[in-house]
């Protein structure tokens, strides 16, 4: 659908791919989020795992290409966690300066979102994806490489690491249930401007 890169310079690839992106991330949202109120599934529950197999699944079959045709994992890393970043850094950065700018002119009041669920969410993402690099360092300094290897030793990592993506949602769903309570500590309010 996009068109030929030779048209302005590129730009007009690069734009139309920006929109479809956008068009296809909202309708992946949208999806979830009907998708999760028919399963009675909280929203940060289906955004962890609905929302974020929807926009990372392609992200994946990237990095997994990247992984096969290089000897060395790092492209492949380099595109998980900059894929990652874009979207931490651009999908929320972006909304939230825009709401702030929004609040900011509409009566001169700050835009503050209570934290909910995020603050154990983002200490249990630290804690599992510090595990994630620990065990892709000891693999790249004690067998030569981060990914694939000999059958016992691909096969171990895979599975410590699938164990960790579930360990994340197992928690954070709980933790969003009210099941088990965390008490991160009360953030203080931003002071006036």
């Amino acid at each position: 659908m996009a068109p030929p890169t030779h048209i302005w310079g590129g730009w007009a690839t690069f734009i139309v791919s920006l929109l479809l992106l956008g068009i296809i991330t909202t309708i992946v949202g949208e999806v979830a989020t009907v998708l999760g109120c028919v399963i009675n599934m909280k929203p940060s529950v289906a955004g962890i795992t609905l929302v974020a197999m929807g926009t990372s699944l392609p992200d994946t079959l990237a990095s997994m290409s990247a992984a096969r045709s290089s000897p060395y994992a790092d492209s492949a890393i380099g595109n998980v966690t900059g894929s990652n970043s874009v979207n931490v850094f651009l999908g929320m950065g972006i909304p939230w300066t825009i709401a702030c700018a929004y609040w900011l002119n509409k009566d001169g009041s700050n835009y503050a979102v209570p934290p909910g669920s995020m603050s154990f969410s983002v200490i249990m993402f630290l804690s599992c994806s510090s595990i994630c690099f620990l065990i892709l360092g000891l693999r790249r300094y004690f067998l030569g490489g981060e990914l694939g290897g000999q059958g016992v030793t691909r096969n171990l990592s895979a599975g410590i690491l699938f164990s960790l993506w579930l360990i994340y949602v197992l928690f954070v769903s709980l933790e969003s249930y009210a099941i088990i309570k965390i008490d991160i500590g009360n953030i203080p309010e931003m002071p006036d401007l």
